[in-house]
């Protein structure tokens, strides 16, 4: 789900198709209002706006990879066409629109198969990240471990790397191509996953654990960009639909499924189950999954041409924006840190979506404590308590999809037909009032020692509101940054992935402390705090702060 959902998935998911962003922000700057609109359903036109669809948190990371991807690679079209009107015949570029070689011109059977393999590589690390929690006890016994902290340690460190991962593999994409990076990372993730079932002491969990999700972060951060260059536009919607999928039911399938392997087998085959999996998805990829990413392909017909005929003159339209390895890693790595550090907007948002995610991982990593030891239930059936965490996350995409569009193409009717980012705004209320709501009657109901369904029922309105919030937030973010929309995501999933790593490890501490109804009061009051200023100083100071940015372009 992470990605992200999300992304997943991840800015993350974005910054593969941003090709060389200083470059683009000069060839792009009079497009950025209609890209931002068209990927994010804005509605162009008020008329129009209902035929459009918002789309889930992690895919809203997902989208500015479309949009930053279609932008570039709308850039090297209309490039190569001022260059052939100068009848230029050093141009390397599509042999007209219906090029077979073009991705977005490869036979739909292909193409959806390419699909489906990308989907399944961003279902299996949400998976893996999760499913470890029902085997806590089990792992804890083997390996000796007392510490409440270690154990969630198992599950936050791969959130961790989550955090470092695609500021690598984003840039290196760029290089050397999406599908190439995604193999080779999948196979770092399969390699280590294998050995988190093989490890023989804490501290080669932690080690492999880290490493994985590293390797694992790579679907989410470029199976964006493979969509993007596989169709166009008008025919994304439903690619992506069946994409956003995996980020939003891997985190809460992972446990279900976690649960009744521990029951039945050893904890070790959940490492050992998820690894077979991804083999049988790896090996798939290689026949199914080809290079996808126009200027990695044009660059390769370049350079068989030069082999082919010896003129070292052929060039292609991207050819200005070639960067070494160094330079693009720097700009990378930076620029989210530049945002994050002068951006009122990025800091308010990062902050809130941090403790969101946090949230998120946190009641992940509590559940099978709460529901095996104050509930007596089996690991198995304490399980299928993560159901009501994934209706939950389902419901929110189900408020916010029909909703946040409604609201914001009449606000935009009513100014005139001009959209602004503010418009996003309204829907954040009801997200910032689930959250706390959802915490105090999860929270108290526990303590109460209540039927199952009630603490569930808390629970799944938290999750909707968690999921609420991330959605409003990711395209508050991309309408108001949208040069700079992949670099703005970065600097959240940053923060994000630390509060995912850092707190679940203070909660079973937490919750020894305080029980669950004070503990679960302490987050909703954290949530309130956090999450109700956030809108009405947006609604209010947005428009003013976004005019004095030297990144707004929203």
């Amino acid at each position: 789900m992470v990605i992200m959902l999300d992304e997943l998935h991840e800015e993350v998911p974005a910054r593969p198709g941003e090709i060389c962003s200083d470059s683009e922000s000069k060839l792009d700057s009079g497009q950025d209002d209609r890209h931002t609109e068209s990927v994010v359903s804005t509605g162009s036109e008020c008329k129009t706006a209902g035929m459009k669809r918002e789309l889930t948190p992690e895919v809203q990371a997902i989208s500015l990879a479309f949009s930053s991807s279609d932008t570039a690679i709308q850039a090297t079209s209309e490039a190569a066409g001022r260059e052939k009107e100068m009848v230029d015949p050093n141009l390397v570029g599509w042999d007209g629109q219906d090029d077979p070689l073009n991705p977005k011109n490869w036979k739909s059977g292909k193409r959806w198969a390419a699909t489906l393999v990308m989907s399944s590589f961003t279902f299996i690390t949400p998976v893996a990240s999760s499913m470890v929690a029902p085997a806590f006890d089990a792992i804890g016994a083997e390996f000796h471990i007392v510490s409440e902290i270690e154990l969630s340690l198992m599950l936050s460190i791969f959130i961790l790397a989550y955090a470092v991962g695609p500021l690598f593999l984003g840039p290196l994409s760029e290089i050397y191509g999406r599908v190439i990076v995604l193999q080779l990372s999948n196979f770092v993730f399969l390699v280590f996953n294998l050995g988190c079932g093989l490890a023989t002491s804490r501290n080669q969990m932690l080690a492999f654990r880290f490493l994985s999700g590293l390797g694992g972060s790579a679907p989410l951060a470029l199976g964006a960009g493979v969509l993007s260059d596989l169709f166009d536009s008008h025919e994304r919607g439903k690619a992506v639909s069946i994409y956003s999928l995996a980020p939003l039911l891997g985190p809460a399938i992972g446990p279900i499924a976690g649960g009744f392997i521990v029951a039945k087998v050893s904890w070790r085959w959940i490492f050992h189950a998820t690894t077979i999996v991804d083999a049988v998805v790896q090996i798939a990829g290689f026949f199914l999954l080809q290079e996808t990413y126009p200027p990695v392909l044009l660059n390769r017909k370049r350079m068989l041409l030069v082999k082919e005929t010896g003129n070292l003159d052929l060039y292609t339209a991207l050819d200005y924006a070639n960067r070494s390895v160094w330079e693009t890693l720097q700009i990378s790595l930076t620029r989210p840190f530049i945002l994050l550090f002068t951006q009122p907007i990025v800091q308010v948002l990062a902050v809130y979506v941090a403790y969101l995610f946090g949230l998120m991982y946190l009641l992940l990593s509590t559940f099978p404590k709460l529901w095996q030891d104050r509930y007596d239930e089996t690991v198995s059936i304490a399980g299928l308590n993560y159901i009501s965490l994934g209706l939950g996350f389902f419901l929110g995409t189900q408020i916010c999809a029909p909703l946040q569009d409604r609201i914001f193409r009449k606000l935009k009717c009513r100014n005139g037909g001009v959209g602004q980012p503010e418009f996003r705004v309204p829907l954040m209320v009801p997200a910032a009032l689930m959250v706390p709501i959802g915490l105090f009657w999860y929270g108290w109901a526990a303590q109460a020692h209540t039927h199952w369904i009630v603490p569930n029922i808390g629970t799944t309105v938290a999750a909707a509101g968690i999921y609420l919030g991330f959605l409003c937030i990711q395209t508050y973010i991309v309408d108001t940054y949208s040069t700079y929309a992949a670099s703005a995501i970065a600097a959240t999933i940053v923060l994000r992935s630390l509060a995912g790593f850092g707190l679940p490890l203070f909660a079973p501490y937490m919750y020894k402390a305080l029980d669950y109804g004070w503990g679960n009061t302490v987050l909703g009051l954290l949530a309130i705090v956090l999450g109700w200023p956030a809108p009405i100083l947006l609604w209010k100071y947005g428009r003013m702060l976004r005019e004095r940015s030297t990144f707004a372009t929203g």
